[in-house]
């Protein structure tokens, strides 16, 4: 018997099913779904964060894996899951082909975790608004 997969497209969902029954070399890892609803493009852009209460301190971070719907960066400071931030996202030339491209995003904190002497934060984006370029 030959083995295959079954691949299942649900709307804004991608999900990858092994044949049943058949031991694979990911472990546990494969019997659980992909929870992730849109790609996800790994890139090391600049990120300017801050809470949205007034007088927020702005902190420079970097992203690490960028999507529509969220995104992961590496920053020094520690956040706390489920508060709100707002982060501006520098889209270089390399990228857009054009002028950089500044995007303000509103966000809130799923997850933090250490990485080497930073932190490691994923975000759920919640609205962005793409601003003016810089007379």
């Amino acid at each position: 018997m030959r083995a295959f997969l079954v691949a299942i497209f649900i709307p804004r969902c991608y999900v990858v099913l092994a044949e049943p029954g058949k031991p694979s070399s990911g472990g546990i890892m494969d019997r659980s779904a992909e929870r992730r609803a849109s790609r996800r493009f790994t890139m090391a852009l600049p990120l300017t964060v801050r809470s949205p209460e007034p007088g927020g301190n702005e902190r420079q971070g970097q992203t690490r894996d960028v999507s529509f719907r969220g995104l992961y960066f590496l920053i020094e400071d520690d956040f706390a899951p489920g508060s709100p931030i707002e982060f501006i996202l520098t889209l270089p030339r390399e990228i857009t082909m054009a002028g950089d491209v500044h995007i303000r995003c509103f966000a809130e904190i799923v997850r933090v975790e250490p990485h080497k002497d930073r932190r490691g934060v994923a975000a759920r984006i919640e609205r962005y608004e793409f601003l003016p370029p810089a007379a």
